[in-house]
């Protein structure tokens, strides 16, 4: 580490300057000029010239040939500076613009005789090596090192442990080969041998430590070798990274070919791998998954801590051979009625692997999902260990590119609480002409379909057109499901599903969510029904006789229907009885004559009104909601534009009584354009028997203008527009007397 040549001399403020040497001025001021020389031994010499000086008023240094011509300057960063024939050279120190004060340290160092150079020997190079520290005092230019290697040495430089530090890399010719104070590799070109220049951007006394272990032929690097899979054993091996570590392996490859790197924990360590000429072969975020060997030999792997709050990280590694076949349970089908596979890993860094049989043109969907929270990557690898399909597409599973074996790779990423087992499900299955899938016909309405397990289903669709299709379980809830055509390609997801041409499709539960495993053991029904529906009953929409229609659900996934009276254009609502739970208040959907949707009962239905658009016959789609398979309901569909022949309601303080029961739970009254004004206050009041009413006030167009709910007394003020308006009472399933009344706000 040099020393004596960082030695200053005190308050000198001119003369002869060594190189190495600082020279400390207490003060210089206005048109003062301070007169340094210094010789250089050799021609074309290269000089690190520094002038620091504290903050105040600047200060300014040239430096001139023997010839008096100036060359460069000297200043606070130390720029490099190429001198002309060798000779004696003069720095003028004087203030930069004639006047004020200040003080100055002056300080030069050579390329080519530097005032003291250390010696760096072999071991030095070693990744096991920790270093060279050494501290640049205050105003130093810079400290020197020199070593051999042989040309086309890769070194990789470390960061000098400051941010101000920074240097260079010079070679036999003294042209410049790598810049230090950086972490990356640097190739030695140019002869040797090198010399190694440490500087302190600012001029701040600094300390430092120069590390540059030998990236080519790496040495002081922990030895190993690619592993089987399963779980690696021996095979792995472990290391700790300090706050700013690196730490190395020496992966001794005994062929090429394919390897993947696991590491745990893989968010904390950044690994990159490389040959032994130094050459980057793969990292970790341009190749998660895998890395291939271009030839046996030798190669470095380097492993650095990625922490975010920079603690220590203890760590595995384990690289298994892609290429081979050690390790790999026994091949599996890929029928969707086979058994879920249950895999095993009991160590951070295993990788399994599961071989399967295809034929070019098949399309493979893996799916997989941790016993205990966790995520599970899995990927598809052909028998030389490359990945069977490396580019994304847009659709779901993986075409094999040719007939042979294959294997399914994965892992869990994140271990959590898993203990000293982590277990996984996982589904290898074939989604282009899939077999095992139980085969479903469309239905009619009404019928019950029959649960079953296994995660696909065949629909055999007989004529373009839409369809319901969706999955529910014994409790009548729904379960997503995706359908895919017979080459597995993509078509659409349920409820609805539009074909546009017959044939035989595929319906799978999650079926392009690949983080999920539904067991053969769990049974559903399958809905696959015809738009639009047929052999519907039809309801009358006659809001002055409204007539309910009554029905049961006798189980999951049955879906009724009704035929609706209402010409298009006209707005319909819908209308259950008040006290109705469960199966009693079922979700309908509206379509018309083509099957396209128009309107649903999450909200037009009965929180606005539902305008018939498209074509007539209109249907009402009535389905179970979720949880409650079974259940009597009943609905009414009256429509409320135009100027339904509903009685009047009186604008008089006993207003109308109307009675209410279970086949009667709705009622409708008019009011005449002069009846009302356009705020009116209404009271509507239970005066018998059990239950409440809930009252919406509907303009000729069938827009409602307001909905209050269901109460045995409330008394509420409605703003209403010009012309006639329907009121419809809807109240609960029960024997009851009600009193309805309406006066000016």
């Amino acid at each position: 580490m040099p020393t004596a040549a960082s030695a200053k001399q005190d308050d000198k403020c001119g003369g002869r300057l060594s190189f190495g040497e600082i020279a400390a001025c207490s003060s210089i001021a206005d048109e003062q000029q301070h007169v340094f020389t210094f010789n250089t031994r050799q021609d074309a010499d290269t000089i690190y010239p520094r002038l620091k000086t504290p903050d105040g008023d600047s200060v300014s240094a040239s430096i001139s040939g023997p010839d008096g011509v100036g060359v460069c300057a000297a200043h606070l960063y130390a720029t490099p500076c190429r001198l002309g024939a060798a000779g004696k050279y003069t720095v003028t120190v004087s203030m930069t613009y004639g006047t004020g004060t200040n003080s100055y340290r002056l300080a030069i160092e050579s390329t080519r005789t530097p005032s003291e150079c250390t010696r760096l020997d072999s071991s030095f190079f070693s990744f096991a090596s920790p270093g060279v520290p050494g501290t640049v005092p205050l105003g130093a230019a810079a400290d020197c090192y020199r070593f051999s290697q042989p040309t086309g040495s890769v070194l990789y430089l470390r960061g000098l442990g400051g941010a101000s530090m920074e240097g260079q890399i010079l070679d036999a010719n003294y042209e410049t080969v790598c810049v230090l104070g950086y972490t990356r590799p640097c190739t030695l070109t140019g002869p040797a041998p090198y010399r190694a220049f440490v500087l302190s951007m600012y001029g701040d006394e600094s300390a430092y430590t120069l590390r540059m272990p030998r990236l080519s032929q790496s040495v002081g690097c922990q030895v190993t070798r690619p592993t089987t899979f399963g779980d690696p054993g021996d095979g792995a091996v472990a290391g700790t990274l300090t706050a700013e570590g690196l730490t190395c392996h020496k992966v001794k490859a005994p062929k090429a070919g394919a390897v993947a790197v696991r590491v745990d924990p893989d968010q904390d360590v950044l690994w990159t791998l490389y040959d032994d000429a130094g050459q980057q072969v793969c990292s970790e975020y341009p190749s998660p998954r895998y890395c291939r060997l271009p030839v046996a030999g030798n190669y470095t792997m380097l492993m650095e801590n990625q922490n975010t709050w920079g603690d220590p990280v203890n760590y595995q590694l384990a690289i298994p051979a892609l290429y081979a076949n050690a390790g790999c349970e026994a091949t599996t089908g890929t029928s969707w009625d086979l058994p879920t596979l249950l895999v095993h890993q009991t160590s951070r860094v295993q990788t399994n692997c599961q071989p399967i049989r295809g034929n070019a043109g098949d399309r493979i969907i893996t799916y997989s999902a941790p016993t205990v929270y966790s995520q599970i990557i899995t990927w598809l690898v052909d028998s030389t260990g490359g990945e069977a399909c490396p580019d994304w597409t847009g659709e779901d599973g993986c075409v094999l590119p040719a007939t042979g074996t294959y294997r399914v790779l994965s892992y869990v990423q994140e271990w959590g609480e898993q203990g000293t087992d982590a277990t996984y499900r996982m589904q290898v299955r074939r989604l282009s002409s899939p077999a095992g899938c139980p085969t479903r016909t469309t239905g009619p309405y009404g019928a019950v379909p029959v649960p079953s397990g296994v995660r696909c289903r065949i629909l055999e669709v007989p004529t373009p057109g839409t369809y319901l299709v969706n999955a529910v379980s014994a409790d009548n809830e729904e379960t997503y499901a995706h359908v895919f055509d017979s080459q597995g390609l993509s078509v659409c997801g349920s409820p609805q599903c539009t074909f546009t041409a017959p044939g035989r499709y595929t319906m799978v539960l999650q079926g392009r969510q690949t983080y999920t495993v539904i067991d053969n053991s769990f049974e559903y029904a399958t809905v696959f029904l015809g738009l639009p529906p047929s052999g519907c009953a039809e309801v009358s929409d006659d809001a002055a006789q409204i007539t309910a229609h009554s029905d049961v659900f006798n189980g999951a996934g049955q879906v009724q229907c009704l035929k609706l009276a209402s010409p298009a254009g006209a707005k319909v609502i819908e209308l259950v009885p008040g006290d109705a739970t469960g199966a009693g208040r079922p979700d309908v959907t509206v379509v018309d004559s083509t099957g396209a949707y128009v309107c649903d009962s999450s909200y037009s239905l009965r929180q606005a009104s539902c305008e018939l658009t498209g074509t007539a016959p209109f249907f009402a789609v009535i389905r179970a909601t979720g949880g409650n398979p079974t259940g009597p309901y009943t609905t009414a569909f009256p429509r409320v534009d135009g100027t339904p022949a509903c009685a009047v309601l009186p604008r008089t303080a006993e207003g109308a009584t109307f009675d209410t029961s279970a086949d009667r739970f709705a009622t409708c009254f008019s009011i005449p354009a002069d009846e009302h004004a356009a705020r009116e206050v209404f009271t509507v009041r239970r005066t018998a028997g059990t239950g409440g009413a809930a009252v919406s006030i509907f303009d000729s167009t069938g827009i409602r203008y307001c909905q209050v709910p269901s109460s045995a007394d409330r008394t509420f003020t409605c703003s209403l527009p010009a012309g006639p308006v329907t009121v419809i009472v809807e109240a609960h399933a029960a024997d009851a007397t009600f009193q309805l009344t309406h006066r000016a706000a």
